[in-house]
């Protein structure tokens, strides 16, 4: 797995952006998000702004759910453990909510 700073630039170059551009969007100039991506060891807030500006949320995942999620960010149908994609009767397919049940949740 990348480093989540390396996940960072990832996300700005997807978006077509430059580092210049963050300054508008994070309200950091690009020296500092320059920083940030090269070796930066930034503070929850700046993560929080970043991701903001990256159209882009944090989140924790368990280790034990990690290949899960990002099966269903890989847009796989395939689900880990043996699971099966629901039915209807279920409470639809999975194109229709492919989190369900991912995390250990009923709904």
């Amino acid at each position: 797995m990348n480093s989540l700073l390396d996940q960072i630039k990832k996300r700005r170059i997807a978006l077509e952006l430059k580092q210049h551009d963050m300054m508008m969007r994070v309200g950091i100039s690009r020296q500092q998000y320059q920083r940030l991506e090269s070796k930066g060891n930034p503070r929850l807030e700046t993560l929080e702004l970043v991701a903001k500006g990256l159209k882009s949320e944090l989140l924790l995942v368990p280790q034990e759910k990690l290949n899960a999620v990002l099966a269903v960010l890989a847009d796989d149908i395939e689900l880990p453990n043996n699971q099966t994609q629901p039915n209807k009767e279920d409470g639809g397919a999975l194109a229709d909510n492919p989190w369900q049940g991912l995390l250990g949740e009923n709904e």
